[in-house]
C-alpha cells in the first residue's frame, strides 16, 4: 500500500472493498462439498432465520444459566459458520458486511455514552483516565510483546495486535456487570473505561497502521501524529455540537415524540459517516461523545429513547457476534495451537493486572475491588471488528502472517469472555466486592400498613427502605427501628440520593392511588416489571372505572384484589397484626384460613431456601411444611400505636389529595431527603 494512502482506506469499515477472508481461504471454501451444498441450498431469506434463532436462543441461556450470553452467541455462530456450513456472511452481505458492522458498533457506542453520566464518575475519574490512558498504553506493550515472542508474529503484526486488544467495550461488559452485580464503584470504572476505550482504542489501531505504512518515510512520526490531531478534533468537535444540536431539539420539544427514536437512529449514522468525511475514522469517537453530551443534558428526558435504544444493541450485538463467529477458520485456529494461549494467558494474568495496578495507584477504591477490576476486561465487537479488517488490509500489503490476527483475537474475545464470565461472581462473592444480594423493598409509605408490612419483611430477612413525605409516619417509622427516607419516591432528589442498593421490588403501600401509580412508572425500569407492586387504596369494586388507574400503570395488584389498604388499616387499627408463621406438616393456607376466620389475609411466602413469592392477583403461592408464611391475622388491640393513630389514619384512608399534615417548617427543611434508622 502506498505511503499516503489515507486512513480511510486503511480501515475501511465503510468502504465497498472485498471482504473474503483471503484468496486462498476463498478458494478453500468454495472448493469444499460440504460447505458448497449447504450454501447452494440456505437461501439468504433462511440463513437470517438462522442467526435469529440462535441470537434468541443464546440470549435466553445466558439469562437463565446466569453467564454472557456472548458465550453462546460465539459457540453458534462456529457451529452455524465452519462447522456446519449453514452461516456464510460474506456471501450473505457481500460488500455491505463490514459497513453493516460499523455503524452497528457505532449505534452501541452511542446507546452506551447515553447512560454515562458525570455524577456517577465522581469519586473515581482519575482512575478510568489512567485506565485509558497510560494504562492503555502498558496493555498494548505486554500483549504485542507476548503475540511476538509466543506466536512468532511479526513485529509490526504483533504490534498492531496488541493495539487492537486495548479495547474492552459495552457489548461484553454490560452482560458480564448484570451478572456479577459488583459495587457501585467497580461497576463504574468498568463501565466508563469501556465505553470509552472503544473509539480511542480504534484511533490508536489506526495509527499504528498509519506507522507501519509510513515508516519507510522521513516523515512517518509528523503523519501520526497529525493524523492524531485530526481525530480527536473531529471527533470530539462533530459529536460535541450534534449532541446539543439534537439536544435543544427534545427540550424545545420541536420534535412529536413518536419521531425521537428513529430520528435519534438516523443522526447517529449521519453523525458517524459525517465525522469520518471530515477527519477520518473519527466516526466512533462522534458518537460516543453525542451520547455522552446528550446524557448529560439538563432538561432532556432520555428514558423511552434508552429503552429503544438498548434493545436495539442487544439485537445488533447478538447478530454481529453470530456473524464475526461464522466467519472464522478452525484449521487457522488449530495451527495456532498452545503458543495462542500463552498469549490469551498474558493479557488475562499480565496485562490487565499490570495495568488496573498503575491506574488504581492512590485511588480510594479498596483493595477488593481493585482485585476485580483487574480481574475483569472481556474483549468484545470491536477488537473482533477491527482485527477482521486489518487482516484483510495487512494481507494485501503483503504480511503473510495477518490472518493469524482474526484467529489469535477470538482466541483472546472467547478466553477472556469464558474465563472471566464464569469466575467473575464467585471471585467478587469470595472477596466481598459484589452489592448485596437484591433481597428487599422500596416501601412506597410509612403509615401503619407499610410499617407492619416491613416490620414482617424484616423479621424473614428481606430489607425494606420506606419512602413517604409525612414526617410524622417517617418519625413512627424511625422509632420502629425500620429504615426510611424522608422525601417523595419520584423527587430528582431520590433519584439522586435514595439507595437501591440490595433492593429488587417495589411495594406501593401509599393512601394515595396517584402516587402509587407514579411510583410504579417511575421503579418499572429499576427493578422490572414482574417486580413492582400497588395495593389498591379501596376495594375495586367501590372504585368507579373512571377513577381507577389502569393496569399499565398500577403494577401488579399486591395481595389480591379483596385486599385494600382501607381494609388493612382498619383491621390493623382493630388489633389484627401481620405474623410470621412456621408452617406444619398439616398446615396449607387453606386450613389456617379456617383456623383464623375470615379475616386471615396471605401477604408472602418465603420456601425453606429463602425466595419470596408476593401474594397478588395473579399469583397465589402454595406453601407446604418448612415454608413460613406472612399472614394478616386476628389479634389483640394493637394498643397505645393504634389507639393514637386510628384518628390520624382515618382522613387517609379515602385516599388524601391535599398532601400530609405539616410538620414544622424548622424540622422539615433539615430533615428532607435523609435516609435514618
Amino acid at each position: 500500500m502506498p505511503p499516503s494512502a489515507p486512513a480511510a482506506e486503511v480501515f475501511a469499515f465503510l468502504a465497498p472493498a472485498p471482504i473474503a477472508r483471503s484468496g486462498r481461504e476463498a478458494a478453500a471454501a468454495s472448493n469444499s462439498p460440504t460447505r458448497s451444498r449447504v450454501l447452494n441450498g440456505a437461501q439468504p431469506t433462511f440463513q437470517l432465520a438462522v442467526i435469529a434463532a440462535l441470537a434468541i436462543v443464546s440470549q435466553w441461556l445466558g439469562w437463565r444459566l446466569r453467564l454472557p450470553a456472548i458465550l453462546f452467541l460465539l459457540l453458534a455462530g462456529i457451529l452455524a459458520g465452519p462447522v456446519a456450513g449453514i452461516v456464510q456472511p460474506d456471501a450473505l452481505f457481500g460488500d455491505v458486511l463490514f459497513p453493516l458492522i460499523s455503524l452497528s458498533v457505532a449505534v452501541i457506542l452511542f446507546e452506551g455514552g447515553l447512560t454515562l453520566r458525570f455524577a456517577d464518575i465522581r469519586g473515581v475519574e482519575r482512575v478510568v483516565l489512567r485506565m485509558i490512558g497510560v494504562g492503555s498504553l502498558i496493555s498494548w506493550a505486554v500483549t504485542a510483546l507476548a503475540a511476538w515472542l509466543l506466536v512468532d508474529l511479526s513485529w509490526q503484526v504483533a504490534t498492531l495486535f496488541g493495539a487492537v486488544m486495548v479495547v474492552t467495550g459495552p457489548t461484553v461488559i454490560e452482560p458480564m456487570l448484570r451478572t456479577v452485580r459488583p459495587t457501585a464503584a467497580v461497576r463504574n470504572v468498568l463501565r466508563w473505561e469501556g465505553i470509552l476505550i472503544d473509539p480511542l482504542g480504534a484511533l490508536l489501531a489506526i495509527l499504528v497502521f498509519q506507522f507501519i505504512s509510513t515508516l519507510s518515510t522521513e516523515s512517518a512520526t509528523a503523519h501520526v501524529a497529525l493524523t492524531l490531531a485530526t481525530m480527536i478534533a473531529g471527533g470530539v468537535g462533530v459529536g460535541a455540537l450534534a449532541g446539543y444540536a439534537i439536544g435543544e431539539v427534545l427540550r424545545r420539544q420541536l420534535l412529536p415524540q413518536y419521531l425521537h427514536n428513529v430520528t435519534l437512529l438516523g443522526l447517529v449514522i449521519v453523525v458517524f459517516v459525517g465525522s469520518n468525511g471530515i477527519a477520518h475514522e473519527s466516526g466512533l469517537l462522534a458518537v460516543t461523545v453525542m451520547g455522552i453530551w446528550l446524557a448529560n443534558m439538563r432538561g432532556v428526558h432520555l428514558d423511552d429513547i434508552l429503552d429503544f435504544k438498548a434493545s436495539l444493541s442487544i439485537v445488533l450485538i447478538a447478530g454481529l457476534f453470530i456473524l464475526l463467529a461464522a466467519r472464522l477458520d478452525l484449521e487457522l485456529l488449530r495451527r495456532l495451537g498452545w503458543p495462542a494461549l500463552g498469549v490469551f494467558a498474558a493479557v488475562q494474568f499480565v496485562a490487565r493486572p499490570a495495568k488496573v495496578f498503575v491506574a488504581t495507584m492512590g485511588s480510594k477504591l479498596k483493595w477488593q475491588e481493585r482485585v476485580l477490576v483487574a480481574w475483569i476486561g472481556p474483549r468484545g465487537i470491536v477488537a473482533a471488528a477491527t482485527s477482521a479488517v486489518f487482516a484483510l488490509r495487512l494481507e494485501q500489503a503483503g504480511y503473510d502472517d495477518a490472518q493469524s490476527l482474526v484467529a489469535l483475537a477470538f482466541i483472546v474475545i472467547i478466553g477472556t469472555v469464558l474465563v472471566q464470565g464464569t469466575t467473575a461472581g464467585a471471585l467478587g462473592r469470595a472477596i466481598g466486592a459484589v452489592a448485596p444480594e437484591p433481597r428487599g423493598f422500596l416501601v412506597v409509605g410509612a403509615n401503619r400498613v407499610a410499617r407492619s408490612v416491613a416490620k414482617a419483611l424484616n423479621a424473614v430477612s428481606y430489607r425494606t427502605l420506606l419512602v413517604d413525605t409525612s414526617w410524622a409516619d417517617v418519625e413512627a417509622a424511625r422509632q420502629a427501628g425500620l429504615n426510611v427516607y424522608y422525601g417523595s419516591p419520584v423527587s430528582e432528589h431520590a433519584d439522586r440520593h435514595l439507595d437501591l442498593v440490595g433492593l429488587g421490588g417495589l411495594l406501593a403501600i401509599s393512601p394515595r392511588s396517584g402516587l402509587n401509580g407514579l411510583s410504579v412508572m417511575r421503579y418499572r425500569r429499576e427493578f422490572g416489571d414482574g417486580h413492582v407492586f400497588a395495593l389498591n387504596v379501596e376495594p375495586v369494586q367501590q372504585v368507579p372505572s373512571n377513577l381507577r388507574v389502569a393496569p399499565l400503570h398500577r403494577g401488579h395488584v399486591l395481595f389480591g384484589r379483596q385486599a385494600s389498604y382501607v381494609l388493612l388499616d382498619r383491621l390493623l387499627a382493630a388489633g389484627h397484626r401481620i405474623d410470621v408463621i412456621e408452617l406444619g406438616a398439616d398446615d396449607d393456607v387453606q386450613s389456617l384460613a379456617a383456623r383464623y376466620g375470615p379475616d386471615f389475609l396471605a401477604l408472602f411466602a418465603v420456601d425453606p431456601k429463602g425466595t419470596l413469592a408476593v401474594y397478588g392477583e395473579a399469583s397465589r403461592p402454595q406453601p407446604r411444611e418448612g415454608w413460613r408464611l406472612v399472614a394478616l391475622v386476628p389479634g389483640e388491640e394493637a394498643g397505645e400505636e393504634a389507639g393514637e393513630e386510628a384518628g390520624e389514619q382515618a382522613g387517609e384512608q379515602a385516599g388524601e389529595q391535599a398532601g400530609d399534615s405539616p410538620a414544622p417548617e424548622r424540622t422539615r427543611e433539615s430533615k428532607v431527603g435523609t435516609t435514618t434508622r
